[in-house]
């Protein structure tokens, strides 16, 4: 379950997507100490490998996979996503993102894959979004209804210098899935400090639920982007 690419990569880290990218085909690699989604982990607190491949035209379509291991004390090991949409803006300032991903688990035993549709609000340096699940395979969960489970997200990203910056990030998970899987719905949240190096980005990142007897995890990253 991953952080998105132009969704939780565009909410969770505080990044947004700009319709005026130029047409390009890019990938990533990248490692981290802990792979957290909506500030849960995926990989029994244990490190992951990451990477995918994404196209962005000027006129704001963009596309992509991405992949990452995964730990869910059973026999799925990966995930993989694949994802679509459509950035712009509505000012110079005010910028928006539509997108659907679909999250997979290949070599799960049960039927646990979905997809959800995103709406992202930029402004600046901040941005706002809602994310709700559209389908979803009849293991997802316990529930009634596997496709009750939406995601509000604030993030705020700042520079600090030309090559360090702070992102601060808070989401809210609801739904009848939400419930039967953790139960009761939740807050996240996370403060991620990254830096540009030539060799790529390194990112330090806190996080925390409301989840009973949850604590802070501290979460190293690394990751390279490079045009194809």
């Amino acid at each position: 379950m991953k952080k998105s690419l132009y969704q939780a990569i565009a909410l969770s880290t505080g990044l947004l997507l700009s319709g005026s990218a130029l047409a390009e085909v890019t990938g990533n690699i990248g490692a981290s100490s802990n792979y957290l989604w909506r500030g849960t982990t995926q990989t029994s607190n244990e490190a992951a490998i990451q990477g995918g491949l994404d196209y962005a035209h000027d006129s704001g379509f963009y596309a992509g996979t991405w992949a990452s291991n995964v730990d869910f004390g059973d026999e799925t090991s990966y995930e993989l996503d694949f994802y679509g949409g459509y950035g712009g803006n509505f000012t110079e300032d005010l910028t928006y993102d539509v997108s659907y991903l679909y999250y997979a688990y290949p070599d799960a035993e049960a039927s646990i894959d979905f997809g959800e549709i995103a709406i992202v609000l930029g402004w600046k340096w901040l941005g706002v979004g809602y994310s709700q699940v559209v389908n979803a395979d009849s293991d997802v969960s316990g529930a009634s209804d596997e496709k009750d489970w939406s995601y509000l997200q604030a993030n705020a990203s700042f520079p600090l210098t030309e090559k360090l910056s702070l992102a601060l990030h808070y989401g809210y998970s609801q739904g009848d899935v939400v419930e039967d899987l953790f139960g009761d719905t939740y807050a996240d949240y996370n403060v991620t400090l990254s830096a540009e190096t030539d060799m790529g980005t390194v990112s330090f990142m806190a996080s925390d639920t409301d989840l009973p007897d949850s604590d802070v995890k501290i979460v190293l990253g690394y990751s390279y982007g490079f045009t194809l």
